[in-house]
């Protein structure tokens, strides 16, 4: 079984300039993804997908494999991560005749996320042959009932009473609604095919896990590059979270 992680990792970052290379709790950030990746028990290949040469000498150095340089048009702005998953697929295949049975697309962006989370998602997928991906969730931290839209100058819920059952769910303890849950963005594994055929990330039956919210956090902010950077550092000193 060929297990395959895609690190997708372009040096145009405008949030924070070189963010993927940019010192965190002592390393590189891309380091961390790196290093959990080579941890865990179940891939059977680590690769970076870059656009960029100092990105790529550093994910060798941490070791990773870097077997092509990302083309211009999959580093983009609106670039998609289906489209860069599906250029290293099809890159492997023609030039190596490389074809994994799993793809775990793991952003760098989510430095916290460890190899047990990895292996979680991997085993859950290798025993659903019927799935076509799975998602790491969390709970949702405002609850979607509470959205609100501008209608001229005034604000009305975002959703219709017949959805939520209540009139001004705004003004409400989610106590009263049913739980709510966002995809984490540390990572998500699926099965090639997932992406060949069907050309989705997640397909149309996704299953999950839930994972610790501080596990998950996405660096798209210098303030988030913060937490993270405390976040880490007390896992270094054997603490967790707050």
């Amino acid at each position: 079984m060929n297990i395959l992680a895609i690190i997708q990792a372009r040096g145009g970052s405008k949030s924070i300039p070189k963010k993927n290379i940019k010192l965190l709790a002592g390393k590189p950030m891309i380091a961390w993804t790196i290093e959990e990746a080579k941890r865990s028990k179940l891939l059977t290949r680590v690769i970076v997908s870059t656009d960029d040469e100092e990105i790529a000498q550093i994910a060798k150095q941490h070791g990773a494999e870097v077997p092509f340089m990302r083309p211009a048009e999959f580093a983009q702005d609106l670039s998609t991560s289906l489209d860069v998953n599906l250029h290293a697929l099809e890159w492997l295949e023609k030039n190596e005749n490389y074809v994994p049975d799993v793809v775990v697309m793991l952003p760098p962006t989510a430095p916290l996320r460890t190899a047990e989370d990895i292996d979680k998602a991997v085993e859950i997928l290798l025993k659903s042959p019927d799935a076509d991906s799975v998602k790491p969730l969390i709970e949702a931290a405002k609850h979607p009932y509470k959205a609100l839209k501008v209608d001229g100058e005034f604000v009305e819920p975002f959703f219709s009473k017949e959805i939520t059952g209540h009139d001004e769910p705004y003004d409400l303890p989610r106590q009263l609604f049913p739980k709510s849950y966002v995809y984490s963005g540390a990572l998500q594994a699926m099965w090639r095919k997932t992406l060949t055929e069907k050309k989705s990330l997640t397909g149309r039956k996704a299953k999950y896990f839930l994972m610790k919210p501080d596990d998950c956090i996405n660096i798209d902010s210098p303030a988030e590059f913060e937490l993270a950077e405390i976040l880490l550092r007390r896992r270094l000193e054997g603490n967790s979270g707050f």
